[in-house]
């Protein structure tokens, strides 16, 4: 059956860790009527939420893995992805944003705007997502949405604009005033199914109408029809959500509702709002590359009958095949379709198309424009374009931040090896965050992640899925090298073998790079180095830079410059560019003043305020540098710079310090400069393993 793509919505949950993103969409699932009755994140039956369908987030109370719905509210399809608010999983946040056209940011009554509610919005605003508020947890001790709102003003920049009002607090909260209707929403029955419209209590009546002067004041910016009926008083319900809807979608509004999806108040109203103020899949621009081009925009268009393009965002590799989760943002997909990969060039053919509930897969026959579904049995990666042989369109890539943790892992026996190799080849491919190898020198496999849960979370998948028994290692910084000052080069690469040779001469300059990883400069002038070996000389530098000869990690910003340089007529060659590059790049290393980065984290500790000068106490230690500190009498955050490498157990140490009241967040923010008695240790270090090393190749030659 076509779907009416005005009736589409394609949503995210996204929000701070423990904000209730899964509680929210569960009683979303109840009350569209997907499931028969709602079960809690980590309640006494133990079934767990449906949205947590791993038995790992059931177990823990977080969610890892994003995970895709669909349901129907007021006859409008919303297909709905439930994202992970831990810092570690932000690739599941980072992709699903990529594909969806609106989200709601789930924010906590008392935390207001968290370390993590500041990632999601920076991931909104790169996909240019727009977005509903809804402030959660009215029912808390200490709930307060104005400070909330204003919160969402001063730290995210945002223009929120209360669209409710509370009616009771903490214990007190019974529901919410719509300040667009002037009503009370009152919520009865079991599960909060009933939403009674009532008049508005006496005693709340004076603060309603000075805050919807308030909203009609920052609403009416978006319609002159508004701002004219509201100087003659004359101003309806439909006027002020037209105008709501064309700030939304202009992403210069953020509607703000609340409730208490715990306790099954506000999650009607936030459905309705989802339905009247974000947009569906043709009210946003969306954008290919066209490869035949040369890259040039194409924008698409959210048509059924237009050439089919997919974008594969999720990969899940199971015992049965790939599940692959796509976009169709043009045409449509149905079964026996052949498609064409744009990355690798295969043709595909769709033998199985579906549409998922959590971990369950409904079969469909077809998906439109706009739609969210599952291909199965595809070989593909996370990124990967589909279009209809004929097309040559690629869509932009998402963000993926680079991991900053590294463990040695070891299977236990040759079993357990096969099993290993076979988990981490999984998991490498369905998370791009996620990544491993063997290192050349100690034969040791690493794994690399974006923090000690996000590798503890994979080795415990390792363990259940592949029975296998792997030991592990002390959690390894990702330290990276650099340049202090500039250095010059002047290297030549001769090597006469008989016939031809190689000859390759280049001359620069080594420069820090301060904001950036790398950079090649071609100041070349005369031909003195023959342009077709100009690239050869830029892989050269590159290769060079893959590991450091200090600490004996990869070196970060560096800006070559190619002043000058000499080849031969005979014997120049790639080969030989490349090696004069590598050569010349550690001739200039050496006198460029080496020196060893670190990983520095931004940490964000909430704790009861009575704990404040532990936790301060706790971060000093740690080399940490506070960047800010908030406390409103019962609660506390302090914000701080802190090293990763002083990181590992800090879990542990603050449960203690606080009698397990305090959490804490962090994610990568930059690399500093370690200092000396570090560096020292991480040289002599790297010193002796390579020693060691070059023993055991001496014996073996022996």
């Amino acid at each position: 059956m076509k779907t009416d793509i005005a009736r589409m919505r394609n949503i995210g949950i996204s929000a701070h860790i423990d904000s209730g993103k899964t509680t929210l969409t569960e009683r979303i699932l109840f009350y569209c009527k997907k499931i028969r009755r709602m079960h809690e994140v980590k309640g006494k039956d133990g079934v767990g939420a449906t949205m947590d369908s791993m038995e790992l987030e059931r177990e823990r109370g977080i969610t890892i893995s994003s995970a895709a719905t669909h349901v129907v509210w007021a006859e409008h399809d919303i297909n709905i992805i439930d994202t992970p608010g831990h810092v570690d999983f932000t690739i599941e946040v980072e992709r699903s944003l990529r594909v969806l056209d609106g989200a709601v940011l789930v924010l906590c009554a008392v935390g207001g705007v968290q370390s993590q509610t500041i990632t999601v919005d920076r991931q909104l605003k790169r996909y240019d997502v727009p977005r509903l508020a809804f402030v959660n947890k009215l029912d808390r001790v200490g709930a307060n949405p104005v400070k909330v709102r204003d919160q969402m003003a001063e730290r995210l920049g945002l223009n929120a604009v209360l669209l409710q009002l509370p009616i009771g607090l903490e214990d007190d909260h019974r529901g919410v005033i719509d300040l667009v209707s002037m009503k009370a929403l009152i919520f009865e029955g079991r599960d909060g199914e009933t939403a009674l419209e009532a008049p508005i209590p006496e005693h709340l009546l004076a603060e309603a109408r000075r805050r919807r002067e308030e909203m009609l004041d920052a609403v009416s910016l978006f319609s002159d029809e508004l701002t004219a009926a509201v100087l003659e008083g004359k101003e309806t319900e439909d006027m002020i959500r037209r105008a709501v809807r064309r700030g939304t979608v202009s992403r210069r509004l953020v509607p703000v509702l609340m409730g208490s999806a715990y306790k099954n108040k506000g999650v009607q109203p936030l459905l309705d709002a989802v339905v009247a103020y974000l947009p569906d899949p043709s009210e946003v621009e969306n954008v290919a590359l066209d490869l035949d081009r040369e890259g040039a925009r194409v924008v698409l268009r959210a048509d059924d009958d237009a050439p089919a393009v997919a974008l594969a965002f999720k990969l899940e590799d199971g015992p049965y095949g790939q599940l692959t989760y796509v976009r169709v943002y043009q045409g449509r997909l149905h079964k026996g379709l052949e498609l064409l990969n744009t990355r690798s060039r295969q043709k595909v053919r769709i033998g199985r198309l579906g549409r998922m509930h959590a971990e369950s897969m409904e079969d469909i026959e077809e998906a439109g424009s706009g739609d969210i579904v599952t291909l199965f049995g595809i070989e593909c990666q996370s990124g990967d374009t589909f279009v209809r042989p004929g097309l040559d369109l690629t869509m932009t890539s998402i963000h993926v931040p680079d991991p900053v943790v590294s463990l040695a892992v070891e299977s236990t026996d040759r079993r357990s090896s096969d099993n290993l190799g076979k988990a981490l080849s999984r998991f490498t491919k369905e998370d791009p965050t996620f990544k491993s190898y063997v290192d050349g020198e100690s034969g040791q496999t690493i794994i690399q992640g974006m923090g000690e849960l996000h590798l503890d979370v994979y080795i415990e998948r390792i363990k259940r899925e592949y029975r296998t028994e792997v030991r592990t290692g002390r959690p390894q910084v990702a330290y990276r090298e650099s340049i202090s000052r500039p250095a010059e080069f002047d290297y030549t690469h001769k090597k006469q073998t008989g016939g031809a040779g190689q000859f390759g001469r280049v001359m620069g300059t080594l420069e820090p790079l301060p904001e950036g990883m790398y950079e090649f400069v071609n100041e070349v002038r005369g031909g003195r180095i023959p342009r077709e070996f100009i690239p050869a000389c830029d892989k050269g530098f590159r290769s060079a830079l893959k590991k450091g000869r200090l600490i004996g990690f990869p070196i970060v910003g560096v800006k070559v410059r190619l002043a000058d340089g000499q080849a031969h007529a005979v014997d120049s060659s790639d080969i030989a560019f490349q090696a004069a590059a590598q050569g010349a790049f550690w001739q200039a290393y050496e006198r460029a003043g080496a020196l060893a980065l670190e990983p520095v984290m931004r940490v964000s500790v909430e704790s009861p305020s009575e704990y404040a000068g532990a936790v301060f106490a706790s971060i000093n230690q740690r080399r940490g540098v506070i960047v800010s500190s908030v406390e409103d009498g019962t609660f506390s955050r302090v914000d701080a710079d802190v090293p990763l490498g002083e990181m590992f157990g800090y879990a542990t140490v603050l449960r203690s310090l606080t009698q397990g009241k305090a959490g804490f967040t962090m994610e990568f923010l930059k690399y500093s400069r370690v200092p000396a008695f570090l560096s020292e240790k991480l040289i002599a270090e790297f010193r002796e393993k390579k020693s060691g090393q070059t023993d055991r190749k001496a014996d073996k030659e022996r």
